[in-house]
């Protein structure tokens, strides 16, 4: 809630990958032919479950995707080319500040792509936390990376995602959320074992569609 009472109503930013290269660590478990197309399912669904979550006034997707940019923009997402094509972390700093040019008092939050658990409430409550400081972070269910960065108005996102994320967000100075019950945004999915993680969990529909297709283990 804002000092007057009204809830905070966020921007998030959503960097995705060209599909051809996206969740390549996937390659082993799903192949190199049924990757993008999950990819782009993980994607949809955590866009349309963000833009469900009452705390979500918008979501800008950064990426230059041919193929997904339509499709999450079909869903409600805003599309900001990624004009650096220097990195992740380059193109969540540009997507923040095309962002804050039109709305500079917005607050600010990237989020991963890949939650395809992602469950509305779970986000809205780590939105309500994120919000009593000026930046905060989620780390993912493995401990070491991260995946929501917050950045209050005024404040620079300062996204330091890659290798080590949640050491190098603390040691940046945003303060880690110690939250508990919001595992579907801390399920983010690298591996085969992260997406039978999800699957366990629960999925939207698109990776659930696209998981039934999959030569995919459950032992």
């Amino acid at each position: 809630m804002k000092g007057d009472g009204t809830p905070v109503q966020w921007t998030l930013v959503i960097p995705l990958k060209p599909l051809n290269r996206a969740k390549s660590r996937l390659s082993q478990t799903v192949g190199d032919a049924l990757r993008p197309g999950l990819a782009l399912a993980f994607a949809e669904d955590t866009v349309t479950a963000a833009l469900a979550c009452p705390a979500v006034a918008d979501v800008a997707v950064v990426t230059d995707d041919g193929i997904a940019g339509p499709r999450l923009a079909a869903l409600g997402a805003r599309i900001v080319a990624d004009e650096p094509r220097a990195g992740l972390n380059a193109a969540l700093a540009h997507a923040a500040a095309v962002v804050r040019s039109a709305r500079p008092e917005t607050p600010i939050a990237a989020l991963n792509a890949d939650l395809p658990a992602l469950r509305p409430g779970e986000l809205a409550r780590v939105l309500r936390a994120a919000a009593q400081f000026p930046r905060a972070f989620l780390a993912d269910s493995a401990a070491v990376g991260t995946t929501l960065l917050a950045a209050a108005p005024g404040r620079a996102l300062l996204p330091a995602f890659g290798p080590d994320s949640r050491m190098r967000h603390r040691a940046s100075g945003a303060v880690e959320l110690s939250l508990e019950a919001v595992e579907s945004v801390r399920r983010d999915v690298d591996t085969g074992d992260d997406l039978r993680a999800a699957l366990a969990l629960g999925v939207g529909p698109r990776t659930a569609a696209a998981a039934a297709r999959l030569p995919l283990p459950r032992g």
